[in-house]
């Protein structure tokens, strides 16, 4: 069976920046160990495959060591790529875990998707998960920016928040990839989200993936819904919406818009623009 690999980089900052995904559209989903295989090859912190059931998409997510449940930066290259593939509209995607939809549109000047998260939900970290987290970043108490307090946010897999006093601390983020893959793989973080606030509405953001066996993600959907939904929860002033700027201490400058609704709970509207990295890839599976 032949495929083609797409390579898309999602949340792009006009024709720079954003986090590069594979995107596999096919007649039907291979095999686990095949798709497994094909994500550690192309070696993107996710792959994402997609085929046709009915009027919707079945869809699985692959980084190149682990399946995850969901990823945002890969659901907007899926959106992109399906607009292009099957013309602009909203597309049903059915996740392992969750229904969802992302709205894809294409066109000479634009390119770009959203997609409606799964529901969101908050609580607090335990102290000693806390205590482990900040000991793996260098920080201390006295760094955090308590206005947002350490928190476990759920879009769709759970993010360990910690949001940060200064941008500088964030600026100089570094950890042991190992030590953080055993307190992510232990507690089930999907991504440590490091954060600062300079606005009610403009976040920076810096997203550990070791759970994937990826050092940072240059731009992470699942992880701004996931924050965007805390910030319903502890009412702050979002004003209905949110702009993360990631990936600029990469320098892989990325940008993601978050639409917050009053209910909470709820879906989370993630926003992004998308670049073509290189032509498809053919792959065969015997």
């Amino acid at each position: 069976m032949m495929m083609n690999i797409q390579h898309i980089s999602a949340f792009s900052n006009g024709q720079l920046g954003g986090n590069p995904a594979g995107v596999v559209i096919c007649d039907e989903l291979p095999k686990d160990e095949e798709m497994q295989k094909i994500a550690a090859d192309v070696g993107y912190s996710e792959t994402v495959f997609a085929a046709p059931v009915e009027d919707r998409w079945r869809v699985r997510y692959f980084a190149p060591e682990v399946e995850v449940d969901f990823c945002g930066h890969a659901t907007i290259a899926l959106g992109a790529a399906l607009a292009k593939h099957a013309g602009p509209g909203v597309f049903t995607l059915d996740l392992n875990h969750a229904r969802i939809t992302v709205k894809g549109h294409f066109s000479e000047t634009e390119w770009g998707a959203s997609f409606q998260s799964p529901p969101t939900r908050s609580g607090p970290v335990a102290s000693g998960v806390l205590n482990e987290a900040l000991t793996l970043f260098g920080l201390s108490s006295a760094d955090l920016d308590m206005r947002i307090p350490p928190a476990v946010a759920h879009g769709g897999g759970d993010h360990l928040v910690l949001a940060l006093k200064d941008r500088k601390t964030l600026q100089d983020m570094k950890y042991d990839l190992e030590q953080g893959r055993v307190l992510a793989m232990r507690e089930g973080f999907i991504t440590l989200n490091l954060v600062y606030g300079e606005t009610a509405q403009l976040f920076h953001a810096r997203n550990p993936f070791p759970f994937g066996g990826v050092y940072e993600d240059p731009a992470t959907g699942a992880a701004a819904a996931a924050l965007a939904g805390y910030l319903r929860d502890i009412n702050w002033p979002h004003d209905g919406h949110i702009t993360i700027h990631q990936g600029e201490d990469m320098g892989v400058p990325s940008c993601l818009q978050a639409e917050i609704t009053p209910e909470r709970g709820a879906s989370i509207r993630v926003s992004g623009s998308v670049r073509l990295i290189r032509e498809p890839q053919t792959w065969e599976i015997k």
